[in-house]
């Protein structure tokens, strides 16, 4: 199934509406609520689910797997009824490490927290660093706990910390300490990786 979506949607009460009132009336059947849920939330969830997998029509392919679920299967529970971007991140995130265990990879290795751009005007050993770099970043941000990894990556969408709260079920005046721990494991995290690979790049130079 193809989810088909107009480009913008044509002026209504729907934009203006809760995300709460659109899960209301997309339980009805309403199908211009569904277009604007997903108008709203598309972006930061492709955002976050393309940081997850790095591969671009691999993360088209699951949030549209995830709207698809939210059209046919709407979320029941009274509590995420007001919370549909709580909802959506939880099952974004889930279908996304899914696709990722698929490919029979371990985290440590190959969850990936990939650039948007990479400069094209670099030359090839500039590109060859930032890709070595984005590779570091990713192995880095797999050692962290999923709702570590999922803090930052949702931070550096540009949520407050009152969406962190509520989408990561997190106290709200807990979210700046937390989101502190997170940051102090992925450098260590980055650390010990980056000082693991020059070991290996040493190692192998010298048996060269």
């Amino acid at each position: 199934m193809t989810i088909t979506i107009q480009n913008q949607l044509s002026n209504g009460p729907a934009e203006d509406e809760s995300d709460g009132q659109l899960l209301s009336r997309l339980h009805q059947g309403d199908n211009v609520s569904f277009e604007a849920l997903f108008h709203r939330h598309y972006k930061r969830l492709y955002g976050l689910v393309f940081r997850l997998v790095g591969n671009r029509a691999e993360a088209e392919d699951i949030v549209q797997e995830v709207f698809i679920r939210l059209h046919q299967r709407p979320p029941n529970d009274a509590r995420e009824e007001h919370n549909v971007s709580a909802w959506l991140y939880r099952v974004a995130t889930n279908t996304a490490y899914n696709a990722v265990r698929s490919r029979n990879r371990l985290w440590q290795r190959n969850q990936h927290l990939v650039p948007e751009k990479i400069d094209g005007l670099a030359g090839p050993e500039k590109a060859a660093e930032q890709e070595e770099e984005a590779q570091l970043v990713r192995a880095a941000l797999a050692k962290l706990s999923p709702m570590h990894g999922q803090l930052l990556l949702l931070r550096q969408l540009g949520l407050s910390y009152a969406e962190l709260a509520e989408i990561c079920d997190v106290n709200q005046n807990s979210v700046g300490k937390t989101l502190s721990r997170a940051a102090e494991a992925f450098r260590e995290a980055y650390l010990r990786l980056n000082t693991e690979a020059n070991t290996e790049v040493t190692i192998e130079d010298n048996a060269r």
